[in-house]
């Protein structure tokens, strides 16, 4: 993780923060974000108190959360910010897919429900998204379908593939 891929899930999750209580980033999240984010160079005060909460400490989680957030100068966040900020994460996702750091399947779910859902299902995710709701989508008379991670991994692979661009002249 480096640090645009750290500020860019702690931008997300301080827009979850204003999601019903049970669509909220837990305690346990906020302090490992902050962990990340300390891991890979983000520095401001707050970042190491939140950092290393331990257990016992998790409730003081949000407030330090909030203190990180108004240190970076997060918010408010603009809508374009924040699809940046998800845009992001998906291609960082999408790169641990590929390289085989994080299940396919786990993967595709966190880009399905954590960027193509609040995007809107935008077409370059369409592949992703198709192979997370046939894997979490079983027939009611058939066993669950088994997930396809071979798809899921070029799926993710064409998503960090460069965009063809017009020849020049």
């Amino acid at each position: 993780m480096d640090p645009t891929v750290a500020l860019a899930l702690i931008r997300m999750a301080a827009a979850d923060r204003t999601l019903p209580l049970w669509g909220r980033p837990s305690d346990a999240a906020l302090v490992r974000l902050g962990l990340d984010a300390l891991l890979a160079g983000v520095d401001v005060f707050s970042l190491p108190l939140l950092a290393g909460l331990a257990h016992g400490e998790y409730g003081e989680a949000r407030e330090l959360f909030d203190q990180v957030v108004a240190e970076l100068d997060l918010l408010p966040q603009t809508p374009e910010e924040l699809a940046e900020a998800r845009w992001t994460a998906a291609r960082w996702w999408a790169r641990r897919i590929v390289t085989h750091e994080l299940d396919p399947l786990e993967g595709a779910r966190l880009i399905c429900w954590e960027v193509a859902a609040e995007l809107g299902y935008p077409a370059e995710l369409k592949p992703l998204v198709t192979l997370v709701e046939a894997a979490d989508r079983p027939d009611d008379d058939r066993p669950p379908p088994e997930p396809d991670p071979d798809g899921i991994i070029r799926a993710a692979r064409a998503l960090l593939a460069p965009e063809p661009r017009e020849p020049l002249g």
